[in-house]
């Protein structure tokens, strides 16, 4: 899940209409976060957004496939999708589907149910 250091300067220079863009490596590949909020990653130089129901027809529609991160386990796949090259390209358009996936991922947090201090205190 290598990424080069080109490629994701790319990304981060096309993602630059967003509010600050941070990155962070994870398990081999790059999480990309706007405001603490994980709404991409980056593996073997494709760019993946969250997707949910709000958005997912977008990348269907795109013919993307989702993010598999296990190659010996196809079935297994995250809510993340491949983003189409000529979005990725124009940089409006990618800032447009980062918003999208951005919402789905802030939604994502909301729902969450919140654990309380007792409960995140128990195992210490």
């Amino acid at each position: 899940m290598a990424v080069s250091k080109d490629y994701l300067q790319y990304v981060l220079d096309q993602l630059s209409r967003l509010r600050t863009v941070t990155s962070r490596r994870m398990f081999g590949g790059i999480g990309l976060y706007c405001d603490d909020v994980f709404f991409g990653l980056l593996a073997d130089d494709t760019l993946y957004f969250k997707v949910d129901d709000s958005n997912r027809a977008d990348y269907e529609a795109e013919g993307m496939g989702r993010f598999r991160p296990f190659r010996d386990k196809p079935h297994l796949s995250l809510t993340y999708y491949e983003v189409p090259a000529h979005v990725l390209e124009d940089g409006e358009a990618l800032a447009s589907w980062a918003r999208k996936s951005l919402a789905a991922a802030t939604a994502t947090v909301k729902s969450r149910p919140r654990k309380s201090r007792e409960t995140k205190n128990r195992g210490k």
